[in-house]
């Protein structure tokens, strides 16, 4: 029985993209607009980590799989830079 609520037990806190600890509190509020480099590599941190799963983030922030996807490969292969909108074209 334990072994199956350790497989369901949630991340209090992850590290963020800065490295200091992330918590749910932490995370950008719903509804966001603007998605600047730091937010979206506080969510794809909160999914690798296992604060959120992805589909918690893809219902909580309205994004799409491929959309959030992008991010993950992006900041994966080339960190926070790799998440600027000014960039997208000359990481991929």
């Amino acid at each position: 029985m334990v072994d199956i609520m350790a497989q369901n037990a949630k991340a209090i806190s992850v590290k963020g993209p800065d490295g200091r600890p992330l918590t749910i509190d932490d995370l950008p509020k719903p509804g966001v607009s603007r998605w600047v480099t730091r937010r979206k590599a506080e969510v794809v941190a909160a999914v690798s980590g296992g604060l959120l799963t992805q589909t918690e983030a893809l219902e909580r922030y309205d994004l799409t799989e491929e959309e959030f996807a992008g991010w993950s490969r992006l900041y994966s292969s080339h960190g926070r830079k790799g998440l600027r909108a000014t960039r997208i074209q000359q990481y991929r």
